[in-house]
């Protein structure tokens, strides 16, 4: 069937617009995920706590745009942060969403080395107020494990990573990861294959490996050198939750190597990330 000319004017204006930005993706992505949390799974997030993550990411974003001289356009990052923080991090008290807000957005100002910070915004800020507040925790289990999750995290995911040129990133970690849990769940333990398929089948772990290992503004710069990084993440996470029973471990793990970022990006000279030259693989009509 021929698409009118005025539609596919107006669609492809659209996905102009999408390509133009990686981060137009994600947020079209994260508040699709958001939303479907609060009408379908029925979180228990009230809209109050929402509210609080988003005025405090977006002020916060405005102090350092006004320090650090950052074009306004960098706004879009501290929203991608406040959906991230609503996904992953629950506290049942107001003024610790303020400080996870606060910390996730003012980590990029602090934590700076030529230019570029190495902590993602949403790790940083979670890991450091359950660290400093001993309040708060990561809701890993509000997605369920229904097979579904998969396949649309992932296919979002997957389309997110490719236009930010990030995804050798992903599935390192990924490969990484799952290859150690099948090896001591099915080989070592010997037990049923549902055991390492449940490992996996949760939205935050895919959340995780699409929209936070990947962020192309906080990663080391050089390919390889990422691949091997992502690969450290995968075994970190893996040792953390097999043997020391870390709840969220790949959360922790990106948190406790990413200061090895500045180190990676002295000895191994790449061209630093730039949003605006991104490009999508997504195909157009």
């Amino acid at each position: 069937m021929q698409i009118p000319p005025h539609i596919r004017l107006k669609w492809q204006s659209v996905v102009d617009l999408l390509n133009s930005d990686a981060r137009h993706y994600q947020l079209l992505f994260l508040s699709t995920f958001f939303l479907t949390g609060m009408l379908s799974l029925h979180w228990n997030l009230l809209p109050y706590q929402a509210l609080i993550t988003f005025c405090t990411a977006l002020s916060t974003q405005l102090i350092l745009i006004k320090i650090l001289k950052l074009p306004l356009s960098s706004l879009k990052s501290s929203v991608i942060s406040s959906f991230s923080l609503c996904l992953l991090f629950r506290s049942e008290t107001w003024w610790i969403i303020i400080i996870a807000a606060f910390l996730s957005i003012a980590s990029k100002g602090i934590f700076r080395v030529k230019g570029k910070h190495f902590f993602n915004p949403v790790n940083f800020g979670i890991c450091a107020t359950i660290l400093l507040t001993h309040q708060g925790w990561i809701s890993p289990g509000q997605w369920g494990s229904a097979g579904y999750w998969w396949f649309l995290i992932g296919m979002l995911g997957f389309i997110v990573i490719t236009s930010a040129h990030r995804m050798e990133t992903a599935f390192a970690f990924l490969a990484t990861y799952a290859l150690l849990f099948g090896y001591r769940i099915l080989v070592f333990q010997e037990w049923p294959a549902d055991f390492f398929y449940h490992q996996f089948t949760n939205g935050a772990l895919l959340l995780f490996t699409f929209f936070m290992i990947t962020d192309p503004a906080s990663t080391p710069s050089h390919k390889k050198a990422r691949i091997v990084w992502a690969m450290a993440v995968g075994a970190l996470a893996y040792y953390l939750q097999a043997y020391l029973w870390v709840t969220a471990s790949p959360i922790w793990a990106l948190f406790f190597l990413s200061p090895l970022t500045p180190a990676i990006d002295y000895f191994f000279k790449a061209e630093k990330f730039n949003w605006k030259q991104t490009s999508t693989s997504v195909a157009t009509i």
